[in-house]
């Protein structure tokens, strides 16, 4: 199964509204999705002005047997909803894929 990691860089002083685009496109992406489950992270440090986020995206029913995890389609959805991230971002988005080995082991 799949699940996606997106990292970029947002202008330390875009965050807050950086932040309030963020979720209000994860929140709309669950109720289009409601089986997705969303992360928004940052990091601590602010380098040169900028601020490194991160999205994780996996599903709930990822411990199903033979569930795909995020689907090309669905991945494709998140790139089309993050579109609205756009004026606020520092960096381009840079989407690592990861295959999971052990789900619902613990």
């Amino acid at each position: 199964m799949r699940e996606l990691f997106i990292y970029y860089r947002v202008a330390a002083a875009h965050a807050d509204p950086a932040r309030t685009a963020a979720i209000a496109m994860q929140a709309r992406l669950k109720q289009a999705h409601p089986q997705l489950l969303m992360r928004l992270l940052r990091r601590t440090e602010t380098v040169e002005g900028n601020q490194t986020w991160m999205e994780s995206y996996a599903t709930d029913a990822a411990c199903a047997e033979g569930e795909a995890g995020i689907s090309i389609a669905l991945q494709a959805s998140i790139e089309v909803a993050a579109l609205d991230l756009q004026p606020w971002l520092a960096s381009p988005r840079h989407i690592e894929v990861f295959e999971v080995f052990l789900p619902c082991a613990w």
